[in-house]
């Protein structure tokens, strides 16, 4: 049986900044593109069957970037909708409401029919994506998921049959790849948050930038 390959986006202006990013399409940065590009060599040896890939334009571009081909866009891997807390940080919201903790009380509704989601919304989005990708293994081959921190970080705890909340345990970097397996008939994380060191990173930047023509 196959590996569930977890692939999370690389860098965006609001990930750096620390801003609630769900349904905003934001391009990736130059070191998330970087990032992106990092994750090849971290997959190249692995014999992926499926890639599921979240519709947002930093997920697929990662996904693409990383080498992954026969990409299935999948609206169920989007990020934890954060209605009302779209681009809005942690530290802001609390200003206006104390001990606010995502993992135990979701989100407000928000503008333009964005309701929002509560853990155990986020819970059943996963449990979908589950349901096909643990199919997807059958085949004996990996099922890559290419996702969103949060998102990725409930299906984790789903699949380890722990509730929604308990993704809270798992922090997730941009531009990283992580693994679900078993062992001994039991689900378990066999790889987490794995990327190239940043020292890798900054030279394959600094080899890019040599590399673009010099403007007129």
């Amino acid at each position: 049986m196959g590996e569930l390959i977890l692939v999370r986006h690389g860098e965006t202006a609001w990930s750096l900044s620390g801003q609630h990013t769900s349904y905003t399409d934001l391009p990736m940065t130059e070191r998330g593109e970087s990032e992106a590009r990092s994750l090849a060599p971290l997959l190249g040896d692995r014999r992926i069957g499926l890639t599921l890939v979240s519709p947002m334009a930093r997920a697929r571009r990662t996904a693409e970037l990383a080498g992954l081909d026969g990409l299935r866009a999948t609206p169920d891997l989007r990020e934890w909708n954060y209605g009302g807390y779209e681009g809005i940080t942690t530290a802001e919201i609390h200003r206006t409401r104390p001990g606010w903790d995502l993992w135990t009380d979701g989100t407000v509704p928000g503008p333009d029919g964005r309701p929002g989601e509560s853990p155990a919304d986020v819970g059943h989005r996963a449990d979908r994506v589950l349901t096909e990708a643990l199919e997807g293994l059958r085949s004996g081959d990996d099922v890559a998921l290419v996702s969103h921190a949060h998102f990725l970080r409930v299906l984790t705890a789903r699949y380890l049959g722990l509730a929604p909340a308990a993704g809270a345990l798992f922090h997730l970097s941009t531009g990283t790849v992580s693994r679900l397996g078993m062992e001994h008939d039991r689900p378990v994380i066999t790889a987490w948050n794995l990327a190239l060191p940043e020292s890798v990173l900054r030279a394959e930047r600094q080899k890019e930038n040599a590399a673009r023509p010099a403007r007129p």
